[in-house]
Parts: structure tokens; C-alpha cells; sequence
């Protein structure tokens, strides 16, 4: 009977001592990313004190949407903590306000092609896949890729608002592309 209460006891301690990391990561910022569109692994989110510039690597929440409803039943993202219960994206700003973004078999921006930007016309899956139509980026939003070549990021669902950037990405311990 003694042998079993010590085996609980070491249990519940452990069982506490995940918790309470898992906890203290949370609050600093760490994040686990289990996706391919960038390396697998522990990230860290940096605060941003300035507009999100292209070149920089974001975390960002997509917007509660129809669209984003349908990637997560699709199984392109996870549930999270942002709006909807989704989870946050982790992309690159590659276009923002004032910048033409043009989708055709790849993606041009301000007539500039974007590398390891093809766009598929069906998942993996072979379920279709619609490709934004292109435009102006607007106000208050932002055009996120990754050259992941299965990404799900705006070639299919376009800009999102800027409002959702919870900051910048950061590697602490990856693996993989």
C-alpha cells in the first residue's frame, strides 16, 4: 500500500512539474510548432514595437472565418488560442499596404516574381484548392508566404488584418527544412 501512495505522490509531483513548465514557456512566449511550413520545433514569440515590415517572420492569428474554418476542418492549421479557437500561423510578410500582388501558376509582387511561390490547384489531399485572386494589399493587412511548397498562406486565403501579428518568430530549438 506504501509503495502505491509514493507511486502517486511521483506521479502527481511530476505530473505538476509539466504542468508548471508547460505554463512558464507559455507566459515567456514559447510555442510549438508541428507544421512544415517552417522547421518543426520550439519557437519563441519576440515582441514587435513597430508595423510588420516585409522580410519579417511572424506569428500571427488568422481572422475567425469561413475560409480558416475550412482549413482547420481541412487540417491545413490546429486549433489554438486565437480568434475561433484557431492557432496562430507562423509566415513571412512578403507584401504589405499599397503593394500589388498578382496570382497566377506563381505569385509576382509590385511585378517582381516571388520564388517558391507555384500554386497548386489541389491539396494533397487532391481536394481543390482556389487561388486568391490578387489585388492591392489594403490597408491594415498584410500578404504572408511561405516557400514551403505545400503552405497554406495568402496565395489561397490573401491578405490578412496586421491586427492579428502577435509578434515576431524565432527558432530556439528546431529541426528539419
Amino acid at each position: 500500500m506504501r509503495s502505491r501512495r509514493v507511486s502517486v505522490m511521483i506521479l502527481a509531483a511530476g505530473t505538476g512539474l509539466i504542468v508548471a513548465l508547460t505554463c512558464a514557456g507559455w507566459c515567456a512566449g514559447l510555442r510549438v510548432n508541428m507544421t512544415p511550413s517552417y522547421p518543426r520545433g520550439l519557437w519563441r514569440i519576440e515582441m514587435l514595437d513597430r508595423e510588420a515590415a516585409v522580410g519579417d517572420l511572424v506569428f500571427i492569428c488568422p481572422p475567425h472565418t469561413a475560409e480558416f474554418e475550412r482549413a482547420f476542418a481541412r487540417g491545413y492549421i490546429r486549433r489554438g488560442l486565437c480568434a475561433g479557437g484557431l492557432s496562430p500561423l507562423i509566415k513571412t510578410v512578403v507584401a504589405i499596404v499599397g503593394q500589388q500582388v498578382d496570382v497566377a501558376n506563381r505569385v509576382s509582387i509590385d511585378g517582381r516574381p516571388l520564388p517558391d511561390s507555384e500554386v497548386r490547384h489541389a491539396d494533397a489531399a487532391g481536394r481543390p484548392l482556389a487561388p486568391f485572386a490578387g489585388g492591392i494589399v489594403p490597408a491594415g493587412e498584410l500578404y504572408l508566404h511561405s516557400d514551403f511548397a505545400g503552405s497554406y498562406d495568402s496565395r489561397y486565403f490573401g491578405p490578412i488584418p496586421s491586427s492579428g501579428v502577435l509578434g515576431l518568430a524565432r527558432p530556439v530549438l528546431t529541426f528539419g527544412p
